[in-house]
Order: C-alpha cells, then sequence, then structure tokens
C-alpha cells in the first residue's frame, strides 16, 4: 500500500510537470491580451492558443532560434484588424519589428510605445491613427525603419525627430501635419529616405539644415505647401535619387545644385512657379536622369541640347514658355517612352527619326509652333499609344507607317496643315477610341476598313476635303458615340448602317454634297442629341420618326431638299436649336413652334404658313390690304389695352402674395435658349402645392406651363438656410454667389449630360433658375428609396457613363476647366430614359490655367460621405476633388447603400467598404437586387471606384481616363444597353418618380 501511494504521489508529480512544460509562456500570454484588445472579425489571429507553450508558431509571429525562442517580431499586416494600439506589444522584452500595416487601428500612438525600447522596424501605415505624432518615438534607440503613412494625424513633427540616431527611413505622406517641417531633421544623417508629401504643412521655405542629409536618396515632397527657393545647400545631397518637390509654390531659377547630384534618376518640379531658362550646361553629369519633369511652371527659352542627349525615359516641358527647336539629339534616346512637350512656343521641325530608337508611348506636342512632316519612325518599335498634335502647322501626309501601329489608343491631328489621303489601314486601328483629323486639308474616302476600328468612340474629320461615299461599315464601328465630318465633299446617301450606331450622341455631316433621304429606322439612336446635316442635298420628307429621340436637343436640316409638312410630333422633343430653313417645306408651322422665338428656324420655305411676316404671302387687292391693316391695328389697341389691365391686376395680385408668401414678380428675365414660354408662366406656377425638392439653398418648383410643357424652376433663399447637408461653410452666405455662379456656368455650357438652364431672373430679393424637367428625379432620391431595386445593372451603368462624360466635358473641353465641388447623386439628374445629368452648380468654380494644381478655398462645400480627404483638411480643391465624389456615386450604384449612414459608425461608405471587402467578402458589399449574372463587369466597375476614392489625389484618374475605362469595361455589355432600354420606360413613368 505504502508502494502504492508513493507511485502516485510521483504520477501526480509527473503530471504537472508535464502540464507546466506545456503551459503558455509569458510572451504568449501578453499576445493573448494583444488578441483580446482588437476585433479580429476576419479571425486572422485564429492560431493564437493557449494551448501552445509558446507563439512562436502563430499567425505572423517570428521567434529567435535561442534556447529561449523569444519574440522577435510582430506582423500583422492586412489582418483587417480594429481597435486601439495594443500597448501590451510593448511588454515583449525582445521586439524588434512591430508591422500594423493596413488595418483598422483607430486611436491616436500612445507615448508608452517608446518603451518598445528594442524596436528597429515600427510600420503603423494605412490605419486611422488620429492626434499628434508622439514625441517620445526618439527615445526607441535602434529605430531604423518608421512608417505612419496614409493616417490622420495631424499637429506638427516633433522637433525631438532630430534626436533619431539611426533612423534611415522616414514616410510621414498622406496625413494632415499642418505645422513646419523642422529644422532638427537635418541632424537625423542616417536618412536615406524621406518622404513627406501630401501634407498640408503651413506654407515655408525648406530650412537650410537638410542639406545634411548627405546619405539621402529618395527625397519626396509633393503637395506640402513649400514657397520660395531651395537651399543651396541640397548640392550636398550627393546620393540622391529621386527628388520629388512637385505642387508646391517653389520659385525662382531651376536650382543649379541639381548638376551636382551625379546620381539623380528622377526629378520632379511640375506644378510650381518656377522661372528663366533651363541652363543649357551642366547636364552632362548627370548620366543615371531618366526621368525629368519640369511641367506647368514659367520656364523660358530653349530646351538645352545637352537635356536630350541624356538616357531620358521621360520628359515632361508642358504649360511653360519654352522656344526655339527639339534638338534631334531626343531621337537617339534609346529609353524614351514619354514626350510631352505641348503649350509651349517651340518651332521647327521635329527629328526626322524621332522614335526609331526609343520605345514611344506617349508624344503630345500640341499647341506648338512645328512645321514640316510627322517623322516616319514614331511607332517603329510598335509601342506608342497617344499621337497628339493638335493646333501646330505640320505639313505632308499621315505617315503610311502609322497605319500598321496597332497599338495606338488615342490620336489628335487636328489644326494642322496635312494633306493627302489617310492610309487605308489608319481608319481601321482597333484599339484607338478618339481620332481626330479635324481643320486639316486631308483628302481621299474613308476606307471601308474602318470596320476593325472596334473601340472607336469618337471621329472628328470635319474641315478638310475628304470625298466619296461614307462606307455602309461605318454602322459596324458600334461603340461610336461622336461622328463630326462637316464641311468636307462627301457625297451618296447617309448610309442606312448609321442607324445601327445605338450609342451615337452626336452626328454633324453639314456642309457637304450628300444626297437621299434620310435613313428608316433612325428611333434607334436614342442616344442621339445632336444631328446636323444642313448644307446637303438631302430631300424627301422630315421623317416622324425623328420625334421618337429622346435625347434629341440640336436638330439642323437647312439648306436640303426637304419638303412636305414639318411632322406635328416634332414638338415633343425638347429643342435647343431647331433650323429647318432653306427647303421645300409647305403647310403649317406646328402650333409649339409658330412663336417668334422660331422665326429663323424656317426662313426660305416659300410654302409654309405661320405667323411670321414673309411666311405664305397672299395675294389681295389694295382694299383689301387697307381693310386687313385696320382691322390688325384695331386689335392691336385692343389687345394693349386689355394686356394693361391684365397687367394691372397682375400686379397687384403679386405684390399681395408677396406680403403673404415672400414671392414678388420678376422684371427682369435672362434667356439662354430659344423659350416657348414666358416669364409670367413660371412665377404663376410657384405654389407650395408644386414643391418638388428643398435643401440648403432653396425650393424647386414643377412647372406646368400653358403650352403642356414642364420645367423645373429653382427658387433660391434670401439668405443661407442650413436645413440639408448640401453645402457645409463657415458664414458663407451660399444664395448670393450660387445664383451667380450657376447662372454663369450653366448659361454657357452645352452637353447632352449637363442639365440645360433655359433662363433666369433677378430682382434683388428673389432670384428664379428655370431648368428642363427631369421625369425620373434625382439618382439619389431614387437609388435610395423603395424603387431602387427597379434600377437594375445595365441602366445603373448607363447612369455612370452619362454622369462621368458631363464631368468630364467640365473638366477637359470647358476652357477654362469647371470644378463642380458638389459632386453626389442628388446631383444627379434622370430624364424619361434614365439618362443622367449633372446638375447644381451654385458651388462650382473655375479653375485658372494658372493654377491648376490646386486652389485654396474659404469655406468647405460639399456634402457629407463625397468630400475628398484632402479638400476638407485643405480647403484646396481641383478636378481630383470632383473624382473622388464620382467614385462616392460609382460606389453607391454598386452598393446601392447611402454615402453616411448611421450603420457605418463613424465611417463612410467608402470606408465601410474598405472594411467590409477585407473582413467578409465582395458578396457582402454588392446591392443584392442586382442581376448575378452582371457580377462581372459589376466588379470591373467596382475597381475603377477604388482607382477614384484613392485617399492619394495623384493616384486618382483623370475624367477622361475613367470615361475611356468605363467605355472599355465591356464592349459586349454596353451593347445590350441599347437593347434593354426598350424596357426602361416601363421600370418608372413620370408620375410614378419622386417628382
Amino acid at each position: 500500500m505504502q508502494i502504492f501511494r508513493i507511485l502516485l504521489l510521483l504520477l501526480s508529480i509527473l503530471s504537472a510537470i508535464i502540464q507546466l512544460l506545456h503551459a503558455l509562456n509569458q510572451e504568449g500570454l501578453f499576445l493573448q491580451q494583444v488578441k483580446h484588445s482588437l476585433s479580429d472579425p476576419s479571425g486572422s489571429l485564429s492560431s493564437w492558443s493557449y494551448n501552445d507553450s509558446t507563439p512562436c508558431n502563430w499567425t505572423g509571429i517570428t521567434c529567435d532560434n535561442s534556447v529561449s525562442h523569444s519574440v522577435i517580431a510582430v506582423n500583422l499586416t492586412g489582418f483587417s484588424l480594429f481597435g486601439p494600439f495594443p500597448t501590451f506589444l510593448c511588454r515583449l522584452p525582445f521586439l524588434s519589428l512591430l508591422s500594423l500595416a493596413n488595418n483598422s487601428i483607430n486611436s491616436s500612438i500612445p507615448l508608452s510605445i517608446s518603451s518598445c525600447r528594442r524596436l528597429t522596424y515600427l510600420d503603423l501605415s494605412q490605419n486611422l491613427l488620429e492626434g499628434p505624432i508622439p514625441h517620445t518615438l526618439p527615445d526607441l534607440p535602434n529605430l531604423r525603419y518608421l512608417n505612419l503613412n496614409g493616417n490622420t494625424l495631424s499637429g506638427d513633427i516633433p522637433v525631438t525627430f532630430g534626436k533619431f540616431q539611426w533612423l534611415e527611413i522616414l514616410i510621414l505622406s498622406g496625413n494632415f501635419l499642418n505645422g513646419k517641417i523642422p529644422a532638427s531633421l537635418g541632424n537625423v544623417t542616417t536618412l536615406k529616405l524621406l518622404h513627406l508629401a501630401f501634407n498640408p504643412f503651413k506654407p515655408s521655405q525648406l530650412a537650410p539644415e537638410l542639406g545634411n542629409l548627405t546619405k539621402l536618396e529618395d527625397f519626396w515632397l509633393s503637395d506640402c505647401n513649400l514657397v520660395g527657393s531651395l537651399p543651396d545647400s541640397f548640392r550636398q545631397l550627393k546620393n540622391l535619387m529621386n527628388f520629388d518637390v512637385a505642387d508646391n509654390g517653389l520659385t525662382g531659377p531651376l536650382p543649379s545644385f541639381i548638376f551636382q547630384l551625379k546620381n539623380i534618376v528622377q526629378i520632379e518640379l511640375f506644378n510650381n512657379s518656377f522661372t528663366g531658362k533651363i541652363p543649357s550646361a551642366g547636364w552632362a553629369n548627370l548620366t543615371k536622369l531618366r526621368r525629368f519633369d519640369a511641367s506647368m511652371n514659367g520656364l523660358t527659352g530653349m530646351i538645352p541640347d545637352e537635356l536630350c542627349e541624356l538616357p531620358l525615359e521621360s520628359l515632361h516641358l508642358y504649360y511653360n514658355q519654352l522656344e526655339g527647336q527639339l534638338p534631334e539629339s531626343i531621337a537617339k534616346s534609346p529609353n524614351l517612352f514619354e514626350l510631352t512637350i505641348f503649350s509651349n512656343q517651340l518651332t521647327g521641325t521635329l527629328p526626322s527619326e524621332l522614335g526609331k530608337n526609343s520605345p514611344l508611348e506617349t508624344i503630345d506636342v500640341s499647341d506648338n509652333q512645328f512645321t514640316g512632316r510627322i517623322p516616319e519612325n514614331l511607332c517603329a518599335m510598335g509601342a506608342l499609344t497617344e499621337l497628339l498634335m493638335i493646333d501646330n502647322s505640320f505639313l505632308g501626309s499621315i505617315p503610311i507607317n502609322l497605319g500598321k501601329c496597332w497599338s495606338l489608343t488615342r490620336v489628335r491631328l487636328s489644326n494642322n496643315q496635312l494633306s493627302g489621303e489617310v492610309p487605308a489601314d489608319f481608319w481601321g486601328l482597333p484599339h484607338v477610341y478618339l481620332m481626330d483629323l479635324d481643320k486639316n486639308g486631308l483628302s481621299g474616302n474613308i476606307s471601308h476598313l474602318i470596320q476593325d476600328a472596334r473601340n472607336l468612340s469618337t471621329l472628328l474629320i470635319s474641315s478638310n476635303n475628304f470625298s466619296g461615299v461614307l462606307p455602309n461599315e461605318i454602322g459596324m464601328v458600334h461603340n461610336l458615340i461622336e461622328f463630326s465630318g462637316h464641311d468636307n465633299e462627301l457625297t451618296g446617301e447617309i448610309p442606312s448602317s448609321l442607324v445601327k450606331l445605338t450609342l451615337l450622341s452626336r452626328l454633324d455631316l453639314s456642309n457637304n454634297e450628300l444626297s437621299g433621304r434620310i435613313p428608316k429606322g433612325i428611333q434607334s439612336l436614342k442616344q442621339l442629341n445632336e444631328l446636323n446635316v444642313a448644307n446637303n442635298r438631302l430631300y424627301g420628307e422630315i421623317p416622324d420618326e425623328m420625334s421618337k429621340l429622346p435625347d434629341l436637343n440640336y436638330l439642323d436640316l437647312s439648306g436640303n431638299k426637304f419638303d412636305g409638312e414639318i411632322p406635328v410630333s416634332l414638338q415633343n422633343l425638347k429643342l435647343n436649336k431647331l433650323n429647318l430653313s432653306y427647303n421645300h417645306l409647305s403647310g403649317a408651322i406646328p402650333p409649339l413652334f409658330n412663336k417668334e422665338a422660331y422665326r429663323d428656324s424656317f426662313l426660305g420655305n416659300t410654302g409654309l404658313c405661320g405667323g411670321f411676316a414673309g411666311l405664305c404671302p397672299a395675294k389681295r387687292s389694295g382694299k383689301t390690304e387697307v381693310y386687313v391693316w385696320v382691322l390688325r391695328l384695331t386689335f392691336a389697341v385692343a389687345g394693349l389695352v386689355l394686356l394693361l389691365g391684365v397687367g394691372c391686376f397682375w400686379w397687384k395680385f403679386k405684390n399681395l402674395k408677396k406680403m403673404k408668401k415672400g414671392v414678388v414678380t420678376m422684371s427682369k428675365w435672362t434667356s439662354f435658349h430659344k423659350l416657348g414660354f414666358s416669364g409670367s408662366e413660371v412665377i404663376h406656377c410657384l405654389d407650395e402645392d408644386n414643391v418638388i425638392g428643398s435643401g440648403a439653398s432653396g425650393k424647386v418648383y414643377k412647372a406646368i406651363l400653358n403650352s403642356g410643357e414642364v420645367v423645373a424652376v429653382k427658387k433660391l433663399w434670401e439668405k443661407s438656410h442650413n436645413k440639408d447637408e448640401t453645402s457645409f461653410g463657415s458664414g458663407v452666405d451660399f444664395s448670393k454667389d450660387e445664383f451667380e455662379v450657376e447662372v454663369q456656368t450653366l448659361g454657357k455650357i452645352r452637353h447632352k449630360n449637363i442639365v440645360r438652364l433655359w433662363c433666369c431672373s433677378n430682382n434683388g430679393n428673389c432670384k428664379l433658375l428655370v431648368f428642363e424637367y427631369m421625369p425620373n428625379g434625382s439618382l439619389g432620391d431614387l437609388l435610395h428609396s423603395s424603387k431602387g431595386r427597379l434600377l437594375d445593372w445595365p441602366t445603373r451603368f448607363k447612369i455612370a457613363l452619362d454622369s462621368a462624360e458631363g464631368l468630364s466635358y467640365l473638366h477637359h473641353d470647358c476652357v477654362p476647366p469647371i470644378v463642380h465641388r458638389d459632386v453626389k447623386s442628388n446631383n444627379i439628374l434622370l430624364d424619361r430614359n434614365f439618362g443622367a445629368k449633372i446638375s447644381d452648380f451654385g458651388v462650382a468654380k473655375v479653375v485658372k490655367a494658372a493654377n491648376r494644381g490646386a486652389e485654396s478655398m474659404s469655406a468647405i462645400a460639399g456634402s457629407c460621405g463625397y468630400i475628398a480627404p484632402e479638400y476638407a483638411y485643405t480647403l484646396r480643391v481641383n478636378e481630383k476633388s470632383d473624382i473622388y465624389s464620382f467614385g462616392i456615386v460609382l460606389l453607391e450604384l454598386i452598393t446601392g447603400r447611402r454615402p453616411v449612414d448611421p450603420e457605418y459608425g463613424e465611417k463612410d461608405l467608402a470606408r465601410w467598404v474598405s472594411v467590409t471587402l477585407e473582413q467578409k467578402g465582395i458578396a457582402h458589399i454588392l446591392d443584392p437586387n442586382l442581376d448575378a449574372r452582371c457580377k462581372d463587369h459589376i466588379m470591373r466597375i467596382f475597381k475603377i471606384s477604388l482607382l477614384c476614392t484613392s485617399p492619394l489625389p495623384m493616384n486618382r484618374p483623370s475624367m477622361r481616363i475613367v470615361v475611356k475605362m468605363l467605355q472599355e469595361s465591356d464592349a459586349e455589355f454596353m451593347s445590350k444597353i441599347a437593347e434593354n432600354e426598350s424596357k426602361h420606360s416601363s421600370y418608372l413613368s413620370p408620375d410614378e418618380s419622386n417628382n
């Protein structure tokens, strides 16, 4: 029995020893505390178990090879973790590497982080960290790598940072640091990389002490509010390879110290205010230079031959005042793939061998004074994608070799002196989406090979000498949106295949020698916005089917031989311009057009009868003529008396109404289009029963006029009312500015995807804007209501593309460009067929050419959830702000969710999407009402939305590129849109819409 007891005791002791050996060590317990302090929805830390004796096999944990197996590295990058900074990590005594990058750590950085004494590597980038940077970080004696990029840190860079002893990498870019860059950083002589870009620092000069960073290789301070000249002490930075100070306010001549930087590979100086000539000497020292960008400055003089002799890959000198010739030596550069020197005063011919020795991808020499022929070897290496040479004086024909350049996507040769025939293969380049040959002396036929131009969306060949018939194969260019061929010598009939171009928005074939009839089936061109076939030899009756073009607002059939009566159904069109003059038309003018505003629309048609002098003249005797004139005078006097009486009554009535409701009679109207209604009709409809919307700037009324036409009337508040989320500001009265801005902006814009402003009135204390009426209301109201499920994916994609084209027009085609500043789904209006138009330009901003980079605003304008991060904190606005907002609209269309929602907590839609994608995957993001068969295409658009909503403005594509990506996202899918359009009208009738 005694022996048995001894055995039991020994077994229990042995069991305790085994259990002790397998118990989780202290470092593992600390890491378990870390796990419990963070939210881990994706289960990234599921391998962290108490059953292990050490954490060395846990995900993200690395131990050393010593007997103790101490934890030396914790790498939790991209684990989708939420919560505050886990301070228990600093209890790991041997921790040397810590990375929590790309998570959602949402606290400030604690001062206690300095207790991680052995850290050599610290990466907290791409989180939600806020507040100041701890001044205690330099207490980490061994730190060599510090990355805090992409957070919301604010305040100063601590002066104590000058105490770092071994720091080699310092990355603080993409935050909201708003102090000054401390001179003490010059004490950290071990630094090799310094990234401070995209922070709203106070305007200041760089400290000369930074020239002490002699080991520095990478210097990135783009968009940091730098002013003045660069310190001459920078000539000491002998090891510098990348020098980027773009998008600042730097002045003076180009810094001479750059010629001392013999290891330099990339120099970025664009969008500053450097002046003077580019030095001609010293470039020979920079044998490693591959990229030089000094565009958008005030540089003068010639492009140095020495610069062009370098083995450059990229040379950007656009938007300067350079003159002289482009050196021949540039053609010898073996690596050159980008050459953009547009908007200068350069002269002479381009180097004849340009492209022969270089893999050229982009060449833009537009807006200069170049002459001579286009070099034949531009595409010798088969890489050329963009060929831009507009507004020069190039001569001769288009090189035949370019017809074999299959890589081309964008060609702009307009406004030159080119002649001869276009190579047949050139018409059918398969990847070109824009071909612009306007305003040259080109001749010959349009080749039938154009059928191979599968990606072509814009074809501009106007003001040339093209002749022959339009090939029937043009109807096979299914992506064609705009075709302008006016002022040529084209003959024959308009091909019947043209009606297959269901995406066609603009067709201008005026001033040619075309004959025949308007093709049958023209009603299939549902997207057509402008049709101009003036001054040809077309004949026959105007087809009634033309009235079934829902978006048509510009129709010019003048100077032809059309006969018969004008179809009454044309009154259904909302025409901005109508011109049927100088034809052989007869009969009565339709009632809606029988008004003085349309007088010039019917001249030269002797058989037409209407209320205009000179139309349908009749022979009368002298007595009859006198009688008619007396009768007319009698009616005129009676009418005048009646009008005076009605006017007095109306004046009294409106003054009475003013006392009751604050509405007054508009005494002065400014129109921007031909109107078929009067101002008094509009005012009569300003009744509270007709209100269809109300926002921060005023109310919107639906006005049904006497003719049956419907318009939308926006009545601005007399003072700013914060009734909605529409605008934010610091005591800014948008009511006054908004009226002026909207009138000045919309009054001169003509685009199918911009809402039309018919007229306006301003009598001081009441301002009215009269717009075209959009039956399906705003995208936001429709998408986020119970009817949102009726918006299928083809419709949503059509809305996205329409909106993108409208914004692209504002950014790229308006001179100067216009930034909307309040892009949101509620400002995208939908017509009867769900065509989208951008509206509400009350806070739009014209961007001056001299300040294209960014312009500071006095207050934030925009809406919650749509405001770009850099705009909200810096008040600096450019096109990139609109692109971010458009990206949010894309996310709305994809998710069906609002831009802000209590469900997101403190996040907005962009952040919710990012987090949900990491935690749960794409299936939890997509609107469940969307057809799963469209998922592939939706994913393509989703990727575009992520590009648009990039936190860094430089990573967002331009709206022109966005349009291109949308168009290219799925050519087959886009063709299906037209097939489904017949269904759209049944989804929502105007009576069912929110308006």
